[in-house]
């Protein structure tokens, strides 16, 4: 699982800066029609502006002592601005002028600005972030080191406190944000604002030394100069003290006694002025589709039903005396499906999956990334709340993908949990794969080279998961079941989403509904019906992608004679993300050459 949607603050001075900048060229740039590189290589520089924190994890260091305030109307109309400045820009060239590529370059782009443009018609900014992501949460995983703010000179060190500077004036737009919305009333379920709280609270520490944002001090880097040790380390304990602390403490006073009053009662946003509305532009966003909320809760139900069946005959196979529900009991609590004695076991079982699968990705692939990777155990501070995720590593391979795995207690996590599968989806052949070899890929334009569309991006990882059998694992009728839970869990969502969202599904009955069709414990089952609550369409994205992606490669299969599985999957990846149609037209133009 990716987390890519986030838009962050920004500088008033910088913006001015800008602005004067986009003046002084209007004249020139109205009147031109644009080379199409030249307008990407324009666009992407101009964009680096507006999100900085982007341009870090693409490896572009020009901007790390900069965090925007996204929270002003000033920002949000000044981004208006550009999209649609560029909307007019692309909406000049003839596409029918292009070569093959740059058509695919003309409509991921001319579809980017759309969409873009359409959501920030809506009320997204009265809730600034929730308990599952937001920059406050992302302020403390890049301040404690591990994500990708850079330390390694004292120029970087002291980049980050220009971020913490930013970080203070965006909550307090945050906060002004938040009290407009609860006069309109959009606001958040309680039960999130309940976890928001604490969250909030962990950060805001009386002691610089216990904070977080202190560890980079702690792990200064190899012939660091010592003249700029003491210094830096006094600038973070008073930045800590005086900045970051009572920032999160604002947040945690504010959440705690003025939000958490006005919380609303309902699970899903249609309970919100324009929430319908809403909905049906976040399923369109992460879908990338013109499917209907309808369509695919009745998508959802059939894999729900296709699924169960395939379960009963695993259940069958192991000959288990019981009915689904109780056999998901047994995998949840019997002991031996629990070895696991610290979290480093749990790493290196991990690993031992990837190095069992390693002679059959060769036959699947052929064009592996170049980008490292490393499996790490997430943060404390963030575990409760977190999934298992992959955070992609830097173009130049200077920084590694990461594949992060919450461990809150070593001795139960559980094996039958899909270990197989989460590591396909989320590090290889998944995340790491997809999103590699495209920031990899110099011949595409920079928007597409760091692009992401959650339904190609997200399908293309749980499509990745249906190929364990072929890879050499799912060997353990106890790790195809895991997979096989896996698969629910995203047919699932597809129900329990758009039921909260659209049919009134509380909270309660969307976390039954689940604990009746996986195994999941109560836990896990609340964490996830609360992400759907927070991030509403989002998880849609997963299994809507898979599906496609399966749709073609039996599409060929059939079509295509001496069928090539490495060819499909390198033809796949090669150009990026992009909307589904986009893809579903690119790939069927491939396959008519091989027909040919």
């Amino acid at each position: 699982m990716l987390n890519r949607s986030l838009i962050f603050a920004f500088a008033a001075v910088a913006l001015v800066v800008f602005s004067c900048k986009q003046k002084e060229t209007k004249a020139t740039n109205d009147t031109e029609k644009p080379d199409l590189s030249d307008l990407f290589e324009r666009y992407w520089e101009e964009r680096s502006h507006f999100f900085p924190l982007d341009a870090t994890q693409q490896g572009d260091n020009r901007y790390n002592a900069i965090l925007r305030n996204d929270q002003t109307q000033g920002f949000r109309d000044s981004l208006t601005t550009f999209y649609q400045s560029y909307l007019g820009k692309i909406s000049s060239i003839s596409r029918e002028d292009l070569n093959d590529n740059d058509k695919l370059s003309y409509d991921i782009f001319k579809y980017e600005m759309n969409i873009q443009l359409e959501g920030l018609k809506t009320n997204q900014w009265m809730i600034p972030f929730q308990q599952f992501w937001g920059l406050p949460l992302t302020m403390g995983q890049l301040g404690a080191g591990s994500g990708y703010q850079p330390f390694k000179s004292a120029e970087d060190y002291r980049n980050w406190l220009g971020r913490v500077d930013g970080f203070a004036v965006w909550v307090d737009s945050a906060i002004v944000n938040f009290r407009k919305g609860m006069k309109a009333g959009v606001v958040l379920p309680k039960p999130l604002i309940e976890k928001m709280i604490p969250q909030m609270e962990a950060m805001a520490v009386s002691e610089p030394e216990k904070s977080i944002f202190y560890t980079p001090v702690t792990r200064f880097p190899e012939k660091f100069p010592e003249g700029e040790k003491l210094a830096i380390t006094d600038e973070y304990k008073t930045a800590i003290k005086t900045k970051i602390s009572p920032s999160y403490k604002k947040l945690a006073t504010f959440l705690k006694t003025e939000y958490l009053p006005k919380a609303r009662k309902s699970s899903g946003i249609k309970a919100i002025p324009g929430g319908t509305s809403l909905y049906t532009y976040l399923v369109k966003y992460w879908t990338t589709t013109g499917k209907t909320p309808e369509e695919i809760y009745r998508t959802g139900l059939a894999e729900v039903e296709r699924i169960k069946a395939e379960m009963e005959k695993v259940k069958k196979e192991v000959n288990f005396i019981g009915d689904l529900n109780e056999f998901f009991h047994y995998m949840k609590n019997e002991p031996r499906f629990m070895p696991f004695k610290t979290p480093q076991d749990v790493l290196n079982a991990f690993d031992g999956i990837h190095k069992k699968m390693e002679p059959q990705l060769r036959t699947m692939f052929g064009r592996v990334p170049k980008t490292p990777f490393e499996i790490r155990q997430t943060e404390a501070f963030r575990a409760a709340s977190a999934s298992a995720e992959y955070n992609q590593g830097s173009p130049d391979g200077s920084r590694p993908g990461i594949f992060y795995i919450p461990i809150l207690d070593a001795t139960k996590f559980n094996i039958t949990s899909g270990m197989e599968s989460l590591f396909l989806h989320e590090a290889i052949p998944g995340h790491h794969y997809q999103i590699s070899l495209q920031q990899e890929n110099d011949d595409l334009p920079k928007f597409r080279r760091f692009a992401w569309y959650g339904a190609y991006g997200e399908g293309w990882a749980l499509y990745t998961e249906s190929l364990g059998k072929e890879l050499g694992l799912y060997t353990d009728p106890y790790q195809y079941m895991g997979a096989l839970g896996d698969e629910m869990h995203r047919a699932i969502r597809l129900v329990v989403d758009v039921a909260i969202h659209t049919k009134g599904m509380t909270r309660d009955q969307a976390i039954k509904y689940m604990m009746d069709n996986e195994a999941i414990d109560k836990d896990g089952a609340v964490a996830e019906i609360e992400r759907y609550m927070a991030v509403p369409g989002q998880a849609l994205s997963y299994k809507i992608g898979a599906l496609k992606i399966r749709e073609l490669r039996s599409k060929y299969e059939n079509q295509i004679k001496n069928f090539k599985l490495s060819d499909f999957h390198d033809e796949f990846l090669k150009d990026g993300v992009m909307p589904l149609d986009v893809a579903e037209a690119k790939m069927d133009a491939w396959a008519a050459t091989l027909k040919k």
